[in-house]
């Protein structure tokens, strides 16, 4: 009884794939795998990356060519597949995908998200905001009604221990005060479980590094990557990792091993 899950955001599944991606992805042994910044289009896919070894991709792309793009991969096929969040404005740029494995006893999501970044200026900073604005009550209602685990890169570094230069960054996007103030008030109001927390408290754990200097060599890196699942589920979560053996894109692989099959 085990569900393996993998998330990464590729930065380009093309580019990805040109170091190695879909090689180990096929040897990964995950039952799900959610992709962000797939930046390609349904006929790029196609024929190429629909599927990886044993697993099926499903997929919502962004209008804008080379941009943003989920996916989720699954060996099991979905009972239903939901891309976007009947949000207009993040609906175009290919932000979030649901897949739905659904029993008569137990309703179960895996959800591949990608937060907008508000590093570029100010204009994609309000975007951030507005963006957790929208996803926020949409989780929450979510979560009222089933389980889930949502994966994803979600653009924020939680608090001191989940960046390497913290007290640099406290006026840079991805370490804000309000942007860390929704990741808590998601995990302690919403009672949503940082699933790679619960399970590794130590520091230096990170999945992104800039490629300005020598910030991966060194590990100065921010924790950008997460498993965001329904207390139900995050309890039955054993095993965690961070893959830095291979460089695919600027983000790390991060999987987690749960105690249940779907």
């Amino acid at each position: 009884m085990a569900f393996r899950l993998v998330t990464l955001n590729l930065n380009g599944i093309r580019s990805a794939a040109s170091k190695g991606f879909v090689t180990w992805a096929e040897a990964a042994g995950a039952d799900c795998m959610g992709v962000q910044e797939v930046k390609a289009q349904h006929d790029d896919v196609v024929g190429r990356f629909e599927r990886i070894g044993n697993l099926r991709g499903h997929f919502h792309y962004a209008q804008k060519k080379g941009y943003s793009g989920v996916g989720v991969y699954a060996r099991r096929k979905p009972s239903d597949v939901i891309a976007g969040l009947t949000h207009d404005e993040f609906d175009a740029e290919g932000r979030y995908v649901e897949a739905r494995f659904d029993t008569p006893k137990r309703k179960f999501s895996v959800i591949s998200c990608y937060f907008p970044s508000g590093s570029s200026g100010e204009q994609r900073q309000a975007a951030k905001y507005r963006f957790l604005d929208v996803i926020y009550p949409h989780l929450l209602k979510l979560k009222a009604e089933r389980e889930f685990i949502l994966v994803g890169d979600v653009n924020i570094a939680h608090k001191e221990i989940d960046l390497k230069n913290w007290k640099g960054n406290r006026k840079n996007s991805g370490f804000l005060p309000e942007e860390r103030g929704w990741m808590t008030r998601l995990l302690e109001e919403a009672g949503l479980v940082d699933v790679f927390r619960h399970l590794n408290a130590k520091p230096d754990q990170y999945t992104w590094w800039s490629n300005r200097g020598q910030a991966r060599a060194n590990n100065v890196g921010w924790r950008l990557d997460y498993h965001l699942a329904t207390p139900g589920i995050a309890a039955k979560a054993r095993r965690e990792s961070i893959y830095l053996t291979q460089r695919f894109s600027d983000h790390a692989p991060v999987t987690v091993d749960y105690d249940f099959s779907l």
